[in-house]
């Protein structure tokens, strides 16, 4: 058997059990939907991806590193599945931030740059322009200090709207003063109008913890119907994430060290969880750690991505891995977002790959923005 003829064996193969398998060469995995090259020295970040109403998709990133000048926020939309990719916007101003549809309207939410304000934009033509959050009216949420995020999921949830959201407070250094608090607003309330959002009170974390921070938290509701925030952990592991309780009144937010440290794995790297009704289990998409790769820093360990699943959120099992690499150094999956589509899952991708005259990017600045399908992904997770 020819090389060629195994490769399209493999790839075939890859399909029909729901994996990706890289191919060898200096192309991604995937289908490309934008290339920064690294000599560029602007690395894609924030990824995000919404399925329209019509059926098209739409995905959203970011720019960051020593050459990008000003906070902007690119999106794109597909017309067939994924395989073809078409800028349709871009947002001055706009950074770490999720696109979601809610009430029949689609909305992106978001910082005004890298610890900036909080702010929401709408459009009421699929994408194609946004409203500007220019005051408290229009969609400038909170501008009392400085805020960070992620894309991460929204929820409705009890007659309102959530969002989990940080602010870094004394504004020094990376993560050790990030404050975890959620957003809410009436879920038929102008979600453009700051007044009608509250905020719980801001926990700090506590640094005599195992680890030294929390971020981009996933609201989440729990199979006994209570609200949870559920983050990234920043420790030596990575594989540890914490839950931070809602109160009832949906006003404040409490967490115990003694038992809000679950084991997840990839816990120390961005993650989104989402719900499926059809299995009944809360799905996600990490950088696990597997043995073999063990050793090194958790939260740069970033080539292999997994499918992981739970049936109450607190219990986490491997059920595949989708994505793998050997080089730790250079290759990276990360900060997937992801989508069910009937019995698929569609993600997008900040990926950092090795480019064509052979340089390589670090395994954190990516260089690629990927698109990415899980085939009959319920047949993994039984």
């Amino acid at each position: 058997m020819n090389n060629k003829i195994l490769l399209i064996l493999l790839f075939s193969i890859s399909i029909v059990f729901g994996q990706e398998i890289k191919l060898p060469g200096t192309t991604p995995p995937g289908v490309i939907i934008f290339h920064s090259p690294n000599k560029t020295k602007k690395f894609i970040g924030s990824p995000s991806l919404l399925i329209l109403p019509n059926g098209n998709y739409l995905a959203s990133h970011d720019l960051f590193g020593p050459n990008v000048k000003r906070a902007e926020t690119f999106i794109y939309r597909s017309k067939d599945k994924g395989s073809t990719w078409q800028l349709i916007s871009n947002l001055k101003d706009q950074f770490w931030s999720n696109l979601f549809f809610h009430k029949g309207t689609l909305y992106i939410m978001g910082t005004t740059k890298e610890y900036g304000f909080v702010v929401i934009r709408k459009s009421t033509d699929n994408g194609q322009t946004w409203t500007t959050p220019s005051n408290k009216r229009t969609g400038l949420l909170l501008d009392d200090g400085e805020y960070h995020t992620a894309p991460v999921p929204v929820v409705v949830y009890d007659g309102r709207i959530w969002r989990s959201m940080e602010d870094r407070n004394p504004p020094t250094d990376w993560g050790k003063y990030f404050r975890t608090f959620a957003m809410s607003a009436p879920e038929n309330s102008d979600l453009l109008d700051a007044n009608n959002w509250e905020t719980t009170n801001r926990l700090s974390y506590d640094q005599s913890w195992p680890g030294s921070a929390w971020l981009e938290g996933n609201i989440v509701i729990t199979p006994q119907d209570y609200l949870w925030n559920i983050l990234r952990n920043h420790t030596e592991t990575g594989e540890k994430a914490a839950v931070v309780k809602i109160g009832l009144t949906g006003k404040v937010v409490t967490f115990d060290p003694e038992n809000g440290f679950i084991d997840f794995p990839g816990g120390s790297v961005k993650f989104t969880i989402r719900y499926d009704s059809l299995s009944n289990k809360y799905i996600s998409l990490v950088n696990h750690i597997p043995d073999r790769f063990k050793g090194g820093n958790p939260e740069r360990t970033r080539n292999t991505l997994a499918l992981i699943s739970s049936d109450d959120l607190i219990s986490w099992k491997v059920n595949n891995i989708v994505l793998q690499d050997p080089s730790v150094s250079n290759v990276g999956f990360q900060y997937i977002d992801f989508q069910f589509e009937g019995d698929d899952i569609i993600f997008v991708s900040r990926t950092s790959y090795f480019e064509n005259d052979g340089r390589a990017t670090s395994q954190h600045d990516a260089n690629y923005f990927t698109f990415h399908r899980i085939t009959d992904f319920r047949l993994l997770i039984k």
